[in-house]
């Protein structure tokens, strides 16, 4: 007879819990249980140990199915019970098999089990008093964990369904190697096993991506084979696990052959599995569960007419105590006129504004205001401006001296004849107590001229390394429609002889601090010093002496807005823009790259030679700059501009980590014997399926590390330790994105093994944080994120500083309840 499919509500669920009470106490009385569906509870209720098991850990493999009984059955019962015999005593257990669902049905038996495993060919293989049975058992406090088919198994069952976390959909039905992706190197499942573990296996594809209702973690990478038509794209789980019902349940979609349970990874893999769900350890699978996040809006819309609460948004910072520092570029409000006019004295005047938030009075305080240029509004590139006040950082000592270092273009040093102007890295006295900026405390310590005929890319990150060292990131501030789009190379277009559309006198200049990551010391009396290992010393003799400048750390960047510096180990992150091309050229090269870089040592990242993973673009010159040259060389670049006064032999570009445009993520092309991309968009790979451009405007992030001294119950958990946050200005297809380096190839633009979307943690959209602007963790573990808003070079009631902290609480199981107390 074909069995009813059956949806049960919760109250529906507590009768057929109570079903099970009296089959069980019939059982163990000698009666018999009462037949039919869901007949009238009675008053008795089901007796199980809070939590099942204990210190002598036994495991229950279940095995029941409605088809004929597999091979991998007897292989994966063999593999868990040499699992339960090996290893550290701590963590050894007992295995017992059953194939009769009968099992959960008595109270005797079940409640002896720490855990069940699912290793079933699928089907309708409980009745509902049985499926009740295991629900008692997980609510009591019981483990589940689910190989392979277990996700075909009570298919007609929405609580099985949410304990497995996904269904399978149309899926090959083939062996095939591929590659997972192993994302948590913490849960004891999977923090032994290679970061890209490639093995063979049979590889479901989910009716519904369980990502972000589950704790994800491993995926499996797509490209590396075929996946069929039910394809789940980059974000393809493979095994998760996640707190459901007051127990604990771990699935993995692998384990489809028989060699599979011969794989020592794969048993390190289900070792660790069992370990959580039967108690003997504690793991953290809520990490990566959306609902666990919860986002705040900490400042409010300015009252009208006044920036009380916050300018326009352009980078932030948190100080040892939790105060944020957020600065405002320039533009005011959309009631606030701007003047272009070269002949006003008062040409592109603003306000660069410093504003601090208290997390525990929860008020903002204006801390001061910097008169600068760069308020022009939008138009054109010959119209609008991007300079102003666009860094900010705090002394090492910032909490005994209150010294505050911003970067910004003074309106004071513009000259309006020749259209130049000074950008500065100053250092200014913060009162403390009263949260206020001195502004006559100014010390200037570095100075530069900059071009501010056209826009754009002014750069502005800074950061700090464990050494003291402060990294200033700064744009190569040129116009790219003057090459179509592509290189900004074009060394024609100039104002009284100063260039705006050549890159190669700004960012492939080694005498040029424009489109460069400086690095300094800065000493106590307001000067600086040059740490060793910058890229150049400042006095090489090459080429005649006198063509390079000390302070550069990386050059070859365009538009380096955020950069940090993860302190544990001194590697530097940055993300810039790339130019305006919507597509690749083969006259003149790769379309706009947007790029994220991780630097280990002094470099060149390539613009506007080369970008992505070392892709030339063609060498333009006068007296024709229509004309394509020959393509760049990216292992020995010239740089043979008639604007270039450094090196015309200039450092060998290294490839990068990230990089995107509007059609995918890292293109990749197919090369010709000289090395030379062919850069036909047919003919493209796209080497990080996870993200793709469009209006794109990277915005660099922090790599997380998490303080257990200094955590709260707000912290984002340790799951995150080492993930860098990779984002972008936009939030359609762009990144908001945690990645994985690995170390052997980080620096060396290797790319990365493993990411994951921010997009639900960190809300999108209109009502969300839609325009991310920067992005900082707080010492106490919660990340700070400010939002643009939604015009441009203005800001508006969209504008503010957001909280985002973590709520999902302690791993699991509570140190209480482990099976055994020295397993911790």
């Amino acid at each position: 007879m074909q069995r009813v499919p059956h949806r049960r509500s919760r109250s529906r669920r507590a009768m057929a819990a109570a079903v099970v009470a009296g089959t069980m106490a019939a059982s163990l009385l000698g009666g018999n249980a009462m037949a039919g569906p869901y007949p009238e509870p009675p008053s008795t209720t089901l007796s199980l140990p809070s939590p099942p098991g204990g210190k002598d850990v036994k495991v229950l493999v279940f095995y029941g199915s409605t088809t004929e009984e597999s091979p991998i059955v007897n292989a994966g019962i063999e593999a868990i019970e040499k699992i339960g015999l090996s290893g550290p005593t701590a963590q050894r257990f007992k295995t017992e098999t059953n194939g009769d669902g009968s099992v959960f049905t008595n109270a005797t038996k079940l409640g002896k089990y720490n855990a069940v495993v699912f290793l079933t060919g699928g089907g309708d293989v409980l009745d509902p008093e049985q499926e009740a049975g295991l629900e008692a058992f997980v609510e009591a406090g019981g483990g589940f964990l689910g190989i392979r088919d277990a996700a075909r198994t009570e298919p007609y069952s929405d609580w099985f369904t949410g304990l497995i976390g996904a269904r399978p959909a149309a899926s090959p039905d083939s062996v095939q190697r591929a590659t997972v992706e192993v994302g948590d190197r913490q849960h004891p499942a999977t923090k032994n096993l290679p970061k890209e573990w490639k093995r063979s296996d049979k590889w479901f594809n989910w009716d519904k991506n369980p990502s972000g209702d589950v704790h994800t973690v491993a995926r499996l990478r797509e490209s590396t084979y075929k996946p069929g038509e039910g394809a789940n794209g980059a974000d393809h789980p493979i095994s998760w696990c996640r707190d459901y019902d007051g127990g604990r349940s771990f699935y993995t979609g692998m384990g489809a052959t028989v060699d599979s349970y011969a794989e020592a990874d794969f048993r390190d893999h289900l070792r660790g599995a069992l370990q959580w769900t039967t108690r003997i350890s504690r793991a953290d699978c809520k990490a990566t569960i959306n609902a666990n996040y919860a986002a705040e809006r900490v400042t409010q819309p300015n009252k009208p007419g006044e920036s009380d609460q916050i300018g326009e948004p352009h980078g932030t910072v948190v100080a040892p105590d939790g105060r944020v520092f957020y600065i405002g570029r320039g533009g005011g409000d959309n009631t606030q006129p701007v003047v272009t006019d070269w002949a006003n004295p008062d040409i592109g005047k603003g306000e660069g504004q410093i504003h601090v938030y208290d997390p525990t009075t929860k008020k903002v305080t204006k801390a001061g205001g910097l008169t600068i240029f760069g308020n022009k509004g939008g138009g054109d590139e010959l119209v609008k401006n991007e300079e102003g006040l666009l860094g900010i950082e705090l002394d090492p000592d910032f909490m005994t001296n209150g010294w505050v270092y911003l970067h910004y273009t003074p309106h004071s040093e513009i000259n309006r004849d020749t259209r130049m102007a000074e950008r500065r890295v100053s250092r200014f006295t913060l009162d403390l107590a009263t949260n206020k900026l001195d502004l006559a405390t100014e010390k200037t310590l570095l100075a530069w001229p900059v071009q501010i005929n056209s826009c754009c890319h002014s750069g502005g990150g800074m950061a700090w390394d464990s050494k003291g060292n402060l990294y200033i990131a700064t744009g190569d501030n040129n116009s790219s429609q003057f090459s179509e789009g592509y290189s900004g190379n074009n060394p024609q277009p100039n104002y009284k002889g100063v260039s705006f559309a050549d890159a190669r006198r700004t960012a492939g200049n080694t005498n040029n601090l424009n489109g460069k990551i400086l690095r300094i010391h800065p000493e106590d009396d307001g000067t600086y010093t040059l740490p060793d290992g910058n890229l150049f010393t400042g006095e090489e003799t090459a080429e005649g002496g006198d063509k390079t400048r000390g302070e550069i750390y990386v050059m070859g960047v365009r538009n380096p807005a955020r950069i940090s510096v993860d302190k544990k180990t001194d590697t530097l992150y940055a993300g810039w823009v790339g130019p305006d091309a919507g597509a690749p050229s083969t006259t003149w090269g790769p379309a706009k790259y947007d790029t994220f870089a991780a630097i280990t040592k002094a470099g060149n990242q390539g613009w506007p030679y080369c970008m992505g993973n070392k892709q030339p673009y063609r060498d333009r010159n006068l007296p024709d700059p229509t004309k394509p040259l020959g393509w760049y060389n990216c292992d020995a670049p010239k740089n043979e501009s008639p604007n270039n006064d450094g090196l015309v032999n200039i450092p060998p570009v290294t490839g990068n980590t990230i990089w995107y445009s509007p059609q995918g993520g890292a293109p990749d092309f197919p090369r010709d014997a000289n090395g030379i991309p062919s850069y036909k968009s047919e003919e493209a790979t796209y080497l990080l399926p996870w993200l793709k451009g469009g209006g794109q405007a990277t915005m660099n992030g922090p790599l997380y590390r998490f303080d257990a001294a200094k955590a709260t119950a707000d912290s984002w958990p340790s799951y995150w330790d080492g993930k860098w946050f990779v984002g972008d200005f936009y939030d359609q297809t762009q990144p908001r994105h945690a990645v994985e380096l690995d170390p052997k190839t980080a620096g060396k633009g290797g790319l990365p093994v493993h990411a994951e979307s921010l997009k639900k943690i960190i809300p999108v959209g209109d009502t969300g944080i839609r325009n991310l602007m920067d992005w900082k963790f707080a010492p106490d573990g919660s990340l700070y994120v400010l939002d643009y808003g939604r015009g441009f070079f203005t800001s508006d009631a969209k504008s503010a500083l957001w909280r985002v902290t973590y709520k999902g609480g302690e791993a699991t199981p509570a140190a209480a309840d482990l099976a055994r107390k020295a397993a911790q």
